[in-house]
């Protein structure tokens, strides 16, 4: 019916926004962003348990699937972590803007993972995505160390999904999400106590501001939007699922110059690079698509 695929697609773009919003929660939670990603990923374990035993989700793995959750994990926690200490350093918009380079990374990283040759058209939107972060970069040099991290933070978040790519073929998306948040928790709890921290009382004394924020981004920016994003695809094509992900950076600076427009407000010069960036990572996702449809074609005519 036309009102139940309008129903899905609104949800979709709903957990889009939610997505752009995670930046927002990042500028407002005043803790650090070790701190941040510890409580963001012990909470949403915790509501992602909760979640396995209401549904009844069986979560018996192997010790080599632990130990590349496990992995995994970790490589997700680095992410969140640079991704937040990038809005620290810089701004939002930034941070967003350089997560769009993502697209880049998986170029050179899926070729590696799945053992496939670099496509041409792969290496040409590439250049382009370097033209783009070169402009962001050049016109917005005070916030290098926010650009470095941010650029960190994609390639972290490509890794990851790459990753994730390999084992969502063989084990169920929230198994494999519930550990990866568990040994994120563990990875980051031991880093904290190397650095000389304990978790006292000062640890968990947080504003009730924080609380709030901390909790909206356990629950419904990780936790429902993880269930979400899975749940959606059973009624929409992964590709626009993906494609529209793409758009988290478009509505997250929107949100976060209406929010902070005298942090958030940036140079035309970012404005252009940020859209060349974006525009390129439709396109790629757009000309996969095509690609994979004349494949389809093709074998079904032969």
């Amino acid at each position: 019916m036309p009102n139940a695929k309008l129903k899905h697609y609104l949800h979709l773009h709903f957990l889009v926004i939610i997505a752009g919003f995670t930046a927002i929660l990042g500028e407002l939670i005043t803790i650090g962003a070790i701190e941040l990603v510890w409580y963001r990923m012990a909470m949403a374990g915790i509501l992602m348990f909760i979640y396995i035993k209401v549904v009844q989700v069986n979560i018996k793995i192997t010790k080599t699937s632990l130990l590349q959750f496990s992995a995994a994990g970790v490589i997700i926690a680095l992410h969140w972590i640079t991704f937040f200490e990038a809005i620290n350093q810089a701004n939002v918009s930034i941070a967003l803007a350089m997560f769009s380079s993502g697209a880049f990374f998986a170029s050179f990283i899926e070729p590696l993972i799945f053992k496939r040759r670099i496509l041409g058209y792969e290496i040409i939107f590439g250049i382009i995505v370097i033209l783009g972060v070169y402009l962001i970069t050049s016109s917005e040099m005070g916030y290098i160390n926010g650009i470095i991290l941010g650029l960190l933070s994609a390639l972290f978040s490509t890794l990851f999904a790459v990753i994730n790519g390999l084992f969502i073929t063989k084990h169920n998306a929230t198994v494999i999400s519930f550990y990866e948040f568990v040994s994120g928790v563990l990875f980051l709890t031991v880093f904290i106590l190397c650095t000389g921290k304990t978790f006292n009382a000062e640890f968990f004394t947080l504003s009730n501001s924080d609380w709030m924020y901390l909790f909206i981004l356990a629950s419904v920016c990780t936790a429902y939007a993880f269930i979400g994003s899975v749940d959606i695809m059973r009624y929409i094509s992964p590709f626009t699922v993906i494609l529209s992900y793409n758009l988290e950076p478009v509505y997250g600076i929107a949100i976060a110059l209406a929010l902070f427009p005298e942090t958030e407000k940036m140079s035309p010069q970012f404005y252009i690079g940020a859209i060349l960036v974006l525009m390129t990572v439709l396109f790629d996702a757009i000309f996969k698509n095509y690609k994979r449809q004349k494949r389809k074609s093709n074998s079904i005519t032969n």
